[in-house]
């Protein structure tokens, strides 16, 4: 079992920057893929960016690619998502999973646990 929790969302201005963090518990943590996934209001959820666990590997998103770093710290238990140049189209609740598969996933039927999410907000 592992238990996600978000943090570091908030109000932002375009062209602006955030750090999220995804703490985790659970001693194997180091063994789980993680990915980011956001919602925004009257969508669904949407992948944003994963990593794996075996070799480092990430992947992202078309519209956030250059823009979003996906990285993390196993001695941690977290991983984290850096957000630059952020737009008022990223607003969004922004939610990080778990998934103990070895692979890069972008689909969210992969991961088995999810964090509550935290709210993203950029203003033009």
């Amino acid at each position: 079992q592992v238990q996600l929790v978000e943090s570091g969302g908030g109000l932002v201005q375009a062209g602006g920057s955030l750090r999220l963090s995804c703490a985790a518990s659970g001693r194997t943590f180091s063994s789980y893929g993680m990915g980011w996934f956001r919602q925004a209001p009257g969508s669904e959820r949407e992948f944003v960016a994963a990593i794996s666990w075996s070799d480092g590997r990430s992947k992202y998103e078309d519209s956030v690619k250059g823009r979003f770093t996906i990285y993390r710290d196993d001695a941690k238990n977290t991983v984290y998502l850096q957000m630059n140049s952020l737009k008022p189209e990223d607003t969004a609740v922004y939610y990080c999973a778990a998934s103990p598969g070895r692979g890069v996933y972008s689909s969210s039927g992969i991961y088995y646990f999810w964090g509550q999410g935290t709210q993203v907000t950029v203003s033009s």
